[in-house]
């Protein structure tokens, strides 16, 4: 398997189109509108099916592991934190892209799905459920490395962006609904996260590609420092990822997905946080680091790099 074999994928061609586009400072633009309904129907069919197959699933073993996830969310972002302020960044915002990292990609996670699928590769169903699951802690942990328990904090605020805010509110709603109506009742919706799924990824994963474009520009003023952790952070939460994956006795599919999700970076849930939380950050440093480097990064070359280390583990275990 070549380590660009994501890139052959059509889906993720209309990526590395939206992003040539965008470098080449072309007129090619969609509608604001459109992207917020590709991210809410993708965000949607992701609950939703997460919630079908979690109804049928749940168990002790589950709560465990859903345990787990929740510390690798806590952990990603403290050892995120250190490397950037080994590479001299401020405390104020090695904390807000610390948050990023400790966060994950819904984009990220729609594509190795995609990925696993089209290789015949099985994976755990419920791995939505890790997807909301780690949107949430590393947004607390940052707050916390940057100011501590500050009193100026407004708690309150914050609390509604966390567990208000679109993303969270679009996978857990549709975790919820897909559990609590359950396979036969789901099926009149299930094209959502079927046939439908993978053209809407595609337009979504365009307009990425563009906005990804805007990003890169960023670097000449912030620099090798911002782009060398963009590149080790995935790879460093990745090998976690897959480590703590064959911990919890996950298949080959799932060992590759928790890794490709602790290796990505969030760039909806996050950013919207920490403008509350810590508007002193400079947003910029967060969304060059994580839409600019690591989500080209992983879409065109993680992915498969994350599989291939599945496959080692899983062998090394055996």
């Amino acid at each position: 398997m070549g380590v660009c074999a994501v890139g052959l994928d059509p889906v993720v061609l209309f990526f590395v189109f939206g992003l040539t586009a965008g470098l080449l400072k072309s007129e090619l633009k969609l509608p604001p509108a459109l992207y917020e309904t590709l991210s809410i129907l993708l965000l949607l069919a992701i609950g939703l099916h997460g919630g079908v197959e979690l109804a049928e699933q749940a168990s002790v073993r589950l709560f465990g592991q859903a345990a787990l996830v929740l510390g690798l969310g806590v952990l990603l972002p403290v050892l995120a934190f250190g490397l950037l302020r080994g590479l001299r960044f401020d405390r104020v915002n090695a904390a807000s892209v610390a948050a990023h990292y400790g966060s994950v990609s819904a984009g990220t996670f729609a594509v190795v799905v995609a990925y696993m699928t089209a290789r015949g590769i099985s994976f755990e169903s419920y791995m939505p459920l890790f997807v909301a699951i780690l949107e949430i802690p590393a947004i607390l942990v940052g707050i916390l490395l940057a100011k501590g328990i500050a009193r100026d904090t407004d708690w309150r605020a914050l609390g509604r962006e966390i567990f208000l805010g679109k993303s969270i509110m679009l996978l857990l709603g549709g975790l919820i609904i897909g559990a609590v109506a359950g396979k036969e009742a789901i099926k009149p919706l299930e094209p959502l996260y079927t046939g439908m799924f993978k053209p809407v990824l595609a337009f979504f994963l365009l307009e990425m590609g563009l906005i990804a474009s805007t990003q890169l520009g960023a670097l000449k003023k912030h620099g090798v420092r911002l782009a060398i952790f963009a590149l080790l952070m995935p790879l460093l939460g990745a090998l976690i990822g897959g480590l703590l994956a064959r911990s919890m006795g996950l298949s080959l599919g799932g060992t590759a997905i928790l890794a490709t999700l602790a290796a990505s970076a969030s760039y909806i849930a996050v950013p919207a946080a920490m403008r509350l939380a810590l508007p002193e950050a400079n947003p910029s440093l967060s969304l060059t680091a994580s839409l600019g480097i690591t989500f080209p990064f992983n879409i065109l070359f993680g992915i498969p790099l994350y599989l291939l280390l599945a496959e080692h583990l899983m062998a090394w275990g055996n």
